[in-house]
């Protein structure tokens, strides 16, 4: 390992640097799958990063800490990206938001009721099912 670099502890970064970090290492799965990334400088249509595949292929991409469902992402054919224990999950949102719905209770919290939004402190065995297709990378 190169000594001149130093590793940096995750829980020591902001949350802008956290984000950073995050995109950065996003980016390398995608790689994998014949992605190129762009980071976009403002939300552009609920997007934090676009994905272009080799195809030509264009993925509008939200970036979370953790697994989250906004009803402001509806209908704008976006994909949501978060990592859960060094597993990268990378969904389109309103496609795995039916589904959620209808398998948890998240539909009838105040969360969601009231200000629209629902967010996982944990992924539970029925939500890793749902996800299983959408794994892109894990350690």
């Amino acid at each position: 390992m190169a000594r001149h670099l130093e590793r940096v502890a995750y829980d020591h970064l902001n949350a802008r640097q956290q984000e950073s970090y995050n995109f950065q290492k996003i980016s390398a799965v995608l790689a994998d799958y014949g992605y190129v990334t762009i980071r976009l400088s403002d939300d552009w249509k609920g997007a934090d990063f676009l994905a272009q595949h080799i195809s030509g292929r264009t993925l509008r991409v939200q970036l979370k800490s953790r697994l989250m469902f906004d009803k402001r992402y509806s209908r704008k054919d976006l994909w949501v990206t978060f990592c859960r224990k060094d597993e990268w999950y990378l969904f389109p949102h309103d496609e795995v938001l039916r589904i959620v719905l209808k398998r948890t209770t998240i539909g009838r919290t105040a969360s969601w009721r009231l200000r629209g939004k629902y967010s996982f402190p944990t992924v539970s065995k029925t939500l890793k099912e749902i996800l299983s297709p959408y794994l892109v990378s894990q350690a």
